[in-house]
């Protein structure tokens, strides 16, 4: 029996490369390096992993602009412009989340438990925090589910879309039990996470497998062709497939009714991890359905529309509602991210050449503006005696914000006025970019909706905006402390893009149109 080598173009692969091979050096770093080195020198590997891939990553557009490249880097991988233009939106939330994982405060501690296997409030807890021990393999665990999400976007069969959505989570379920404080809240927060993820896979297999038996293969190519030219009697196991791959995907979205993991493991995962969580796994798995349904599931189209239409507008609904009544900061976050995953569910609907580059936009703006925002909450403290505890998430603790620390509340009402769409924010032009291509998708009445519906989000951000600025605070009880230096790094550049998609976009917007090739 002859055995024929599968084609590997391996150029097209150096930027995941780059992030796998430093995931796998910081596995052997945990194994070699002392204890005390360990946060230093994973912290350098990991920011150097990130930028090198952005490095490689603009080395393969170059090329792939020019057409000079095979369309495929492997069975099941594509190397196109959409694809390099999502990594790219990926890298950049890679980095800025990276920074803020490996922050150290003025305390001398970080978001993480000193070491994870340690039981809450246990003599051996207070050993390994009195002994200034940090838990460093986070860092890994963050590359490795970054590559994940680098991948998962690019996939063009069934198979890898599967092993891409797993690598993305794995590593997660993990880092959400992680945190330094309130510990019995973060391993509630990763066992929901972890039970309902794979809830969420069994959605994604059993539809994967009901595509199979109807096309007899798992490549998007395929299955388009099987999707066009399915035969009366057969036309539902198609649909059925496909709308219970499209499930599986709106769970990572967390798309209503899919959705009620995503508010307690927010706020019950370290808040750094939360920020990672909330902008890179939405906008990957975001840009994953939006290759799977412009290539497969957009030729069914017409009989999907009630099913995503109900979805869009519950999503929108219970983003808005349910927020507007929080009184957690992370938990209002996690519903203003359920909203906003209805507002990007409209590209998806749409299905024109707008919507791809709108989508890639507002994942990018929106994940910019996500992990700033939760890298500001992971630095707002309980005071207990003067000493700063776990973070301080209730709204009323960010009452006279502005005077504790005007530069953090500056930050935050950047990062506010950019999900509310204010004009001057990349959170406007990415909205105002995925309504148009709404409205030229004939999903005009959705946009009223949405419209309606973010005008109703800025009531909650702009409440946080007045506590800030126009109360006075509560006691004593709060602490705002610095950062030794990547957490406030992370905030700065955060502040700066926001504002720059705000004020100056042309550039990324000109580069993102370049990848609306899904639809021909």
């Amino acid at each position: 029996m002859s055995f024929t080598a599968p084609s590997i173009h391996w150029a097209g692969l150096v930027p995941v490369l780059i992030i796998l091979g430093t995931a796998i050096l910081g596995v052997l770093v945990e194994a070699l390096i002392p204890r005390r080195a360990r946060h230093l020198t994973q912290t350098a590997l990991s920011v150097a992993a990130i930028l090198g891939a952005i490095v490689a990553l603009v080395w393969r557009w170059g090329i792939v602009v020019d057409g000079a490249k095979p369309d495929y880097v492997a069975t099941g991988l594509n190397e196109d412009n959409f694809g390099i233009a999502a990594q790219g939106v990926l890298l950049i939330i890679g980095l800025l989340s990276i920074l803020v994982i490996s922050d150290r405060t003025e305390l001398g501690d970080s978001a993480f438990a000193a070491q994870a296997a340690d039981r809450p409030g246990s003599a051996e807890e207070s050993e390994s925090i009195h002994a200034g021990w940090v838990a460093t393999e986070v860092f890994p665990l963050t590359l490795f589910s970054l590559a994940g999400m680098m991948l998962f976007p690019v996939v063009s069969d069934l198979i890898s879309l599967f092993v891409m959505l797993e690598l993305v989570s794995l590593p997660l379920y993990v880092m959400a039990a992680m945190a330094r404080h309130r510990r019995l809240l973060s391993q509630e927060a990763a066992m929901k996470y972890f039970v309902l993820g794979a809830f969420a896979s069994a959605f994604l297999l059993m539809g994967s497998a009901l595509l199979y038996g109807a096309s007899g293969s798992v490549l998007y190519s395929e299955l388009a062709a099987a999707v066009a030219g399915a035969v009366p009697g057969a036309d539902w196991l198609v649909l059925a497939g496909v709308t219970l791959v499209l499930v599986g995907l709106l769970f990572k979205i967390a798309a209503a009714p899919f959705h009620a993991w995503s508010p307690d493991v927010y706020q019950g995962a370290p808040t750094p991890v939360t920020g990672f969580m909330a902008a890179g796994v939405k906008a990957t798995a975001f840009l994953a359905l939006l290759r799977f349904f412009f290539t497969v599931g957009g030729r069914l189209s017409w009989d999907l529309a009630p099913v995503l239409w109900t979805i869009a507008i519950v999503t929108m609904a219970v983003g808005t509602v349910v927020g507007i009544v929080q009184r957690d900061v992370k938990r209002m976050l996690a519903y203003s991210a359920i909203a906003h995953a209805g507002y990007m569910l409209i590209g998806i609907i749409a299905y024109n050449k707008a919507a791809a580059p709108a989508i890639l936009f507002y994942a990018l703006a929106y994940g910019i503006a996500t992990v700033g925002a939760f890298g500001i909450v992971s630095l707002v403290r309980e005071s207990h005696g003067g000493g700063a505890g776990a973070e301080a998430t209730s709204l009323d603790d960010y009452r006279g914000l502005a005077r504790r620390s005007p530069w953090l509340a500056g930050a935050m009402t950047v990062f506010l006025l950019s999900f509310a769409g204010i004009p001057l924010t990349g959170g406007f032009i990415a909205k105002f970019r995925l309504f148009v291509a709404g409205v030229g998708g004939e999903a005009t009445w959705l946009v009223v909706i949405a419209v309606a519906s973010s005008a109703a989000t800025a009531f909650f951000y702009l409440r946080l905006v007045v506590l800030m600025y126009f109360r006075d605070p509560e006691g004593e009880g709060v602490a705002v402390v610095d950062s030794q230096g990547m957490a406030a790094a992370a905030i700065t550049m955060a502040v700066l893009a926001t504002i720059a998609l705000g004020v100056l976009p042309q550039a990324v917007l000109t580069t993102l149109d370049r990848a609306a090739m899904l639809i021909p």
